[in-house]
């Protein structure tokens, strides 16, 4: 690949949670995921490359794909099935292609992360004007994450959900930053937290340009 490519983001879902398969069925515009299959997100610059990719992806294995998305800087896309080895596999055959490993992704890190308790019943009205998971109920706490390479923030909020039993409100994952906002009581809030910035710390990756 040229100078200018960046392998953004490879982050492997092994098993999608229940919130948060049904989230990317009210926002994917290709094939809807249901709970428990694995899923992988590969976020790359040039955008334009995302095309050749999903090509190469859906073609080799019997992963169908659920977003292809490109923007101004960056493109991703998705991949699911059933089966976690012909996730495996289609992500293997596009490093191949591409002559990478999954070492050349960008480390992800952690931008920020806020825990507001007993939200207002005001900013619960406008946070649920944007949202598209559950709503946000006055006196929940509410836990804000962003993190960058953006794709990366879906494995955040997949793990979250392992651990801690919370509502998902929205999840960003386009652009130069990912977010996610979720719910629950200050306590699961604190939970998921911890789970989410442990499995985007635990990533390996090099450091981004």
């Amino acid at each position: 690949m040229g100078d200018k490519f960046q392998l953004r983001c490879y982050s492997y879902l092994d098993r999608m949670q229940p919130q948060y398969a049904a989230f990317v069925g009210t926002v994917t515009q290709g094939d809807l995921p249901t709970e428990g299959m694995a899923a992988l997100y590969i976020e790359v610059a040039p955008g334009n490359e995302v095309f050749r990719l999903v090509d190469i992806a859906v073609k080799a294995t019997e992963a169908r794909p659920g977003a292809q998305v490109v923007e101004r800087e960056f493109g991703m896309f998705e991949v699911h099935s059933h089966s976690q080895a012909e996730v495996l596999e289609a992500g293997r055959i596009v490093l191949d292609r591409l002559e990478l490993k999954i070492a050349d992704r960008v480390k992800p890190e952690i931008a920020s992360v806020q825990v507001i308790t007993n939200i207002d019943p005001y900013q619960a009205q406008l946070l649920n004007r944007f949202r598209r998971g559950s709503m946000l109920v006055p006196g929940e706490t509410l836990l804000v994450v962003e993190c960058a390479p953006a794709a990366y923030i879906n494995y955040a909020f997949n793990e979250a959900e392992k651990g801690a039993s919370i509502k998902l409100i929205h999840v960003s994952s386009v652009g130069r930053f990912g977010r996610m906002w979720l719910s629950g009581s200050e306590a699961e809030i604190i939970t998921a937290r911890n789970a989410a910035v442990k499995a985007i710390d635990e990533l390996e990756g090099v450091k981004g340009k």
